[in-house]
């Protein structure tokens, strides 16, 4: 991966705000209680472990389904408001997958997002896209995804932010990394995003995220077409129906932790 935590250093956060869509609010990891916990989340105990007990504050503003111009009209101005020490910034996703967008003109907007935060907030954290090339429907948007990958890295040059980068993780190209819909990650996918979350932040990790995963026993391909056709009728289906109907979520949700409280 390239090193984006040579000029940022550990144990310097006080507070914690994570803006952005489904995948920054957890869908995919549900706690004892069925809320969503996520990697932001787990990165945000990562934070805390370096604070004295009771000298960290976190806020989680995400929701899912949302579209890079919804996050910045609905979370920027709040996380400027709660003004903490870190934000991190993942948007542009589910603008990238909806049919004709553009990536570039998606970059511009974020690009200006990412200057309006920066006027109000010491360090932003952005993120890349993943890598799909071994996604099922995703992979033909490859392309377009590494186009707007290269817009945020360069984004982050300018603006010196640090990059998680999740095009290099490796491990979450693994079926493993992620839940049953495909679409979002599993607890063990977002556990590997918060390591590596703190990876770039020049935090000491308890796992190396890109840790190879245990082999699996062959599968013969009966059952991989059977599990295909249940995934395609119970998650592909609705989701392009979705996408059809111009729909980013089929629910109202609030932000799970909208205000910056102990942790």
């Amino acid at each position: 991966m390239a090193d984006d935590s040579r000029s940022f250093n550990s144990g310097t956060f006080g507070s914690y705000t994570a803006i952005g869509d489904s995948f920054t609010e957890g869908v995919g990891d549900p706690g004892p209680d069925g809320a969503f916990v996520g990697w932001a989340d787990r990165f945000a105990v990562l934070l805390a472990d370096q604070r004295p007990e009771g000298a960290f504050r976190y806020a989680n503003l995400a929701v899912r389904g949302r579209l890079l111009d919804q996050i910045v009209e609905e979370q920027v101005p709040r996380a400027k408001e709660l003004a903490p020490d870190l934000v991190s910034f993942c948007a542009g996703g589910n603008d990238i997958i909806r049919p004709g967008s553009d990536p570039d003109d998606v970059a511009e907007r974020f690009e200006r997002a990412v200057a309006d935060l920066k006027s109000a907030i010491p360090t932003v954290m952005v993120t890349t896209g993943f890598d799909t090339r071994g996604v099922p429907v995703f992979k033909h948007l490859r392309g377009k995804v590494a186009t707007y990958t290269a817009h945020v890295r360069s984004i982050a040059d300018r603006y010196g932010c640090p990059v998680l980068d999740l095009w290099s993780l490796k491990s979450v190209q693994d079926r493993r990394a992620w839940d049953d819909d495909r679409l979002h990650l599993s607890p063990e996918g977002h556990t590997r995003v918060a390591l590596r979350a703190a990876q770039v932040l020049g935090l000491p990790v308890p796992a190396d995220p890109d840790q190879s995963w245990p082999p699996m026993p062959p599968r013969n391909t009966l059952d991989v077409r059977r599990d295909d056709i249940h995934w395609a009728r119970e998650h592909l289906v609705p989701w392009i129906g979705r996408r059809l109907r111009g729909e980013s979520s089929g629910d109202h949700v609030e932000p799970k932790r909208p205000d910056l409280l102990p942790l």
